[in-house]
């Protein structure tokens, strides 16, 4: 004699999952709310709440490239042009003692300060 099938009753408590508790609980339903949202739901989320992942802190900021007066004797040029050159801000940390003329979109106020207190002078391009 052959095995015998057993058929799965319509209607029946379990509907083909074993014991009555399974597949029938608040567990199965996988939470509330958001839960899930990072899981086992996380295509759904995306599809329904796409403003739920737009991350707008962890957007890249353009960082400015900054170089400082104690680098600038090194160059030693008399007129210095720091655009051609990549940088974009001058700032004033260090001392200089040449008279030079800087070429520079941005500067800080202290920078200023010690270039015209050498005789030199910044000038925006």
């Amino acid at each position: 004699m052959g095995k015998t099938k057993t058929k799965k009753m319509r209607g029946s408590k379990s509907c083909g999952w074993g014991q009555s508790k399974q597949h029938r609980g608040k567990g199965s339903k996988g939470g509330k709310g958001f839960a899930g949202s990072k899981e086992h739901r996380m295509l759904k989320f995306k599809k329904e709440c796409p403003e739920h992942y737009d991350h707008r802190v962890l957007k890249k900021v353009n960082i400015a490239r900054v170089i400082n007066l104690k680098d600038l004797e090194a160059l030693g040029d008399k007129e210095i042009n720091l655009t051609e050159m990549g940088y974009d801000k001058l700032l004033g940390n260090g001392e200089i003692k040449k008279k030079l003329k800087v070429i520079v979109p941005t500067w800080s106020a202290s920078a200023e300060e010690k270039i015209k207190a050498a005789g030199g002078e910044v000038v925006a391009e």
